[in-house]
């Protein structure tokens, strides 16, 4: 498996490589040569590498047919500077062979003007396609749909079906998954072209067909609809309107896009990153740091608790002043465990492997997980201080907070989630940079609270 992997890459890069040499050299025609065998997504795959100044060159030497497919896969940006570089005519061909669903992804990232103008000259029948996708919600099913499915009729013969599913092949984004449709067109069944094959030719779809459909409406969020076709294990599901009729199809790619989607901007938002549909690294340097400084702010005005609280014991710190060498080990140990208890918790209430109705029994579980730790790390903590410092009051103090503050921040870290999930908000802004803030005052407090305790203070 490995070595079919390494060989795929080697011959990525080789494939590369010669088509930007070849374009160097100004030879088109073996460029042409080149990318001939090769397939769509890594014909784009080899432009989107390519210097901009050759992306365009590159993809004029596609045939129509090969620049249509080629430019599905490209990148949005890539798209974007293609449409400025074409002359209007080679745009409009490219973009109305396009199938609705990428069409109205491509549209949702460029300029209102230049949308307005493409749509006034796709042919009626894609412009109406486009539209009624582009008037669904913004990351709802409606919206990442494709209408070019194929429905048959319960009444019909298996033959009959057959020759529709021929002559509609060509332009149906699948022929496995088959749909089937009353007069109203609501979705009464689903089929799949195996079922049709080793059926009767003079059986008739309603006699073999599913009734028990599992479907999403044009409403429902992209990541619950990805989840569906996850669960089911489908290579589309069907969408339908609220009247339940079929108004298009999500399907498995589609599904796969709007995972990584989903993901990254979990991990972006984990990160105290402002997610957005362009790709991080292909922002200039301004606005890639105003992406990042927004939460920065947050936390740095929230860390002046933790100065505050530490300038108002300057009296326990005089008295012992070994207390303060622990600070940094207690608050940064309290953001970690904090830190992992956020991480699976969101990560669980994203894959939905919990969900808020489990809240108080995932939040015991990382509490006595956090005791456990706590335990764990004291006692090392215990041991150091001792050797350290010489000074037994101070390792108790160290051993007793270290167990306290890890308790409170798996704690904290599994409920934060769950409190804005039930506030709907996205769980994921409770990430590690807040709770690890959040969890340093705490922290702070415990300690001193602890010390004053024990050390009688």
């Amino acid at each position: 498996m490995s070595e079919a992997t390494i060989s795929r890459h080697e011959l990525h890069q080789l494939i590369q490589t010669q088509l930007r040499s070849l374009l160097e050299q100004n030879n088109l025609e073996g460029a042409k040569l080149l990318l001939k065998p090769v397939q769509a997504p890594d014909i784009a795959q080899a432009i989107e590498e390519l210097p901009e100044a050759m992306q365009a060159i590159a993809f004029r030497l596609l045939s129509k047919d090969e620049a249509i497919e080629v430019y599905e896969h490209l990148d949005s940006t890539v798209q974007q500077a293609l449409i400025e570089d074409f002359k209007r005519q080679d745009v409009l061909d490219i973009v109305d062979k396009m199938s609705p669903d990428d069409r109205a992804r491509l549209f949702e990232e460029l300029p209102a003007k230049v949308v307005t103008r493409l749509l006034d000259q796709l042919s009626p029948a894609e412009r109406q396609a486009t539209a009624a996708l582009l008037g669904y919600q913004p990351n709802t099913a409606g919206r990442l749909m494709t209408p070019e499915y194929i429905s048959l009729k319960e009444t019909w013969t298996i033959a009959e079906a057959l020759n529709s599913i021929r002559s509609l092949a060509k332009v149906s984004e699948t022929i496995y998954c088959l749909y089937v449709i009353d007069a109203e067109r609501h979705l009464v069944g689903t089929l799949s072209l195996q079922d049709l094959v080793i059926a009767q030719p003079d059986q008739t779809v309603g006699e073999v067909m599913t009734r028990d459909v599992v479907y999403v409406q044009t409403d429902t969020d992209q990541e619950e609809a990805a989840r569906v076709i996850q669960r089911y294990d489908f290579l589309a599901v069907p969408v339908v309107d609220r009247e339940k009729r079929l108004v298009g199809i999500l399907t498995v790619d589609d599904a796969l896009d709007i995972v990584e989607e989903e993901t990254t901007e979990d991990i972006y938002t984990l990160g105290g990153v402002q997610a957005d549909k362009e790709s991080y690294f292909q922002l200039n340097i301004l606005s890639a740091a105003q992406k990042r400084v927004i939460w920065l702010v947050v936390l740095l005005f929230t860390n002046t608790f933790t100065s505050t609280i530490i300038a108002a014991q300057e009296e326990v710190l005089a008295q012992v002043v070994a207390l303060a060498a622990f600070i940094p080990l207690l608050i940064d140990t309290g953001g970690n465990v904090g830190a992992q208890s956020s991480t699976v918790v969101i990560r669980g209430l994203s894959t939905d492997e919990i969900t808020t109705r489990q809240s108080f029994w995932v939040i015991s579980r990382e509490g006595l997980a956090g005791i456990l730790l706590g335990v764990m790390l004291g006692s090392i903590a215990f041991v150091w201080a001792v050797v350290l410092h010489r000074n037994l009051g101070v390792a108790i103090v160290v051993a007793l907070s270290l167990l306290a503050i890890s308790g409170i921040s798996s704690i904290t870290g599994a409920a934060l989630p769950f409190l804005f999930k039930v506030m709907k908000l996205d769980p994921a802004l409770m990430s590690a940079p807040f709770i690890t803030t959040v969890v340093d005052v705490l922290g702070v407090l415990v300690y001193f609270l602890v010390a004053r305790v024990v050390l009688q203070i």
